[in-house]
């Protein structure tokens, strides 16, 4: 279907002799929000890294807009596939905009400066295009009275905001969220899950691996409940919280409900 933003086929990934992806196969649609929840360990963070390419899948295949992602068809049949260049998996990552735990900012550039590198350096944007682009995206975040601070003078919400406009600014069809409030205090939780809140109302495609179970429940139009590396059980939120089919879904919600 055209309306496919990502689609994984088969993945599987290892660690040494530790097989953490055992064949996931997964959809997401344009506009959806889909929430990944599991025990740690059960490889939603892996899984969410394989989708642009910041881990090597080892079987499989992920493409996002129909291109796989990664890598390319080899070989008379083009079944075989070799690694992509950089440069080309560099230009694939611009449409997949990603948020970590940690924030990463740079410590000795300003808010809107960090919103501004991606895309002065990899779209080349003129430097007042991009300043420009940059304060909408921090005010659209509430952070406009921030944009002149250094990240040492934010609060961690306010740098996972600023997080957020700096992966909005490259324009990606897709967000990958990895547990973007796991590193803030609890109080702060609130202000990071508003702004995600907003992009999912704005029709922003969303993979989100997370613990805010609330989130989940009230934001997602699937969650998918992961354990051991594979996908145990997925569907609407009110299916998997409410009547969860599976021992093991009920067992990991009796914990953190």
């Amino acid at each position: 279907m055209n309306d496919v933003i990502l689609a994984a086929r088969g993945v599987r990934k290892r660690f040494g002799d530790t097989e953490v992806l055992r064949g996931i196969d997964l959809e997401v649609r344009a506009g959806e929000v889909l929430c990944i929840i599991g025990p740690s360990g059960s490889g939603k963070s892996t899984l969410l890294r394989c989708f642009n390419h910041l881990e090597r899948i080892d079987a499989g295949r992920i493409r996002v807009d129909g291109e796989l992602v990664g890598y390319e068809p080899h070989g008379p049949s083009g079944e075989r596939l070799r690694e992509r260049r950089p440069r080309d998996i560099r230009r694939q990552r611009e449409r997949i905009g990603m948020v970590f735990q940690r924030f990463h900012l740079f410590p000795h550039r300003t808010a809107v400066q960090n919103v501004m590198e991606g895309p002065v350096a990899v779209k080349g944007l003129s430097r007042a295009q991009a300043e420009r682009q940059a304060r909408e995206l921090l005010d659209r975040v509430g952070l406009a009275d921030r944009a002149d601070h250094y990240p040492d003078r934010l609060s961690g919400g306010q740098q996972q905001r600023v997080a957020i406009a700096r992966a909005l600014a490259m324009q990606p069809t897709l967000m990958l969220f990895d547990e973007p409030t796991s590193a803030l205090d609890p109080e702060l939780v609130g202000e990071v899950l508003g702004v995600m809140r907003d992009l999912a109302r704005s029709g922003m495609t969303m993979i989100v691996v997370t613990h805010e179970m609330g989130f989940a429940r009230e934001v997602a139009d699937r969650v998918l409940f992961m354990d051991q590396g594979a996908v145990v059980e997925a569907g609407h939120p009110d299916e998997v919280f409410t009547a969860p089919r599976h021992d093991r879904t009920r067992a990991f919600l009796s914990t953190v409900l």
